[in-house]
């Protein structure tokens, strides 16, 4: 078996990291050809901590401290020190099932994929009304859009422009470069859209799922929302391409400036204003029936 390097950047996850490096000790991939990547960003609760305890059990275990504490310093951290043939970037909120490696390393040989990666099932740790609309909202094409590694609804490997936790060859980064360091947010999905401007192809799987744990409050989830929101317009800008991101990542945006600009050209069109009132009612009519929808499923 070819050697796998696996790189785990985190910070602050001692809910979470367990979890993730267990899934990784009941991997069914050679642990001779395996070799573990926990990049900590200087985190200021156990996980440090609990990293530490599994490198002592475990020789295939790396911890390694990113003082710039942002996920590419990390990956590339991982990247620079991996000696593996295939490279593949793990979430500290996944859970991975223990053929996802030998899946995916097979898999990229069968395709000859540059990058490959499975189908993201978004669950929560603690089960309760809350979470599950949670939950719901992040597993809803309306919520999400049309990522297919979100929703699924594939029935044959399909290439697409991004996937989560994917599998990279190694020489890849070769070719194109690392992560930009710059992007505290969508390096992943600028990496990839990096890859296939370069004659790149990247692979979902359909039968492959790996398990996310989403943040568990509203205000958890709108914070992140916003911030990510914000970070496709910084991505642009930092990159200089609006091909950096796909059109899915700009619906949000736009749909805030068809309720903001038509309120502004008042000053200069009376009945402006009527645009945004259509665009909001039109907008929560969309979430009522989606609503519904989910409710009646449910």
């Amino acid at each position: 078996m070819e050697k796998l390097s696996i790189i785990i950047p985190c910070r602050n996850e001692e809910k979470y990291i367990a979890d993730c490096l267990d899934s990784v000790i009941n991997t069914d991939y050679p642990k001779e050809c395996l070799e573990v990547f926990v990049i900590d960003g200087q985190s200021s609760d156990k996980t440090r901590k609990i990293i530490e305890e599994y490198t002592k059990n475990f020789n295939f275990f790396h911890l390694m401290i990113n003082k710039n504490k942002t996920v590419p310093y990390a990956m590339n951290m991982g990247i620079k020190e991996s000696s593996g043939v295939y490279i593949i970037r793990l979430d500290a909120h996944g859970v991975f099932p223990n053929d996802y490696f030998s899946k995916l390393v097979s898999w990229s040989k069968k395709l000859d994929a540059d990058n490959i990666g499975a189908i993201w099932i978004t669950d929560v740790k603690n089960n309760n009304p809350k979470t599950n609309a949670i939950k719901t909202v992040l597993t809803s094409k309306f919520g999400v859009g049309d990522s297919f590694f979100r929703i699924g609804g594939i029935e044959q490997a399909l290439e697409v422009d991004t996937v989560p936790f994917g599998c990279y060859k190694k020489e890849v980064f070769n070719k194109i470069g690392l992560y930009n360091h710059q992007l505290i947010r969508n390096q992943d999905i600028e990496l990839n859209k990096r890859l296939k401007r370069n004659g790149g192809r990247i692979f979902l799987l359909p039968d492959l799922f790996s398990t996310y744990y989403a943040r568990e409050t509203f205000g958890g989830i709108a914070k992140n929302n916003f911030e990510t929101g914000l970070w496709n317009i910084l991505t642009v800008y930092i990159t200089r391409r609006v091909t950096s991101l796909s059109l899915r990542h700009f619906i949000p945006l736009l749909f805030l400036l068809s309720l903001i600009l038509p309120v502004i050209s008042m000053v200069w069109i009376p009945f402006g204003g009527y645009i945004a009132l259509i665009s909001f009612l039109l907008y929560v009519l969309t979430i009522i029936t989606v609503s519904l929808k989910v409710t009646d499923n449910g």
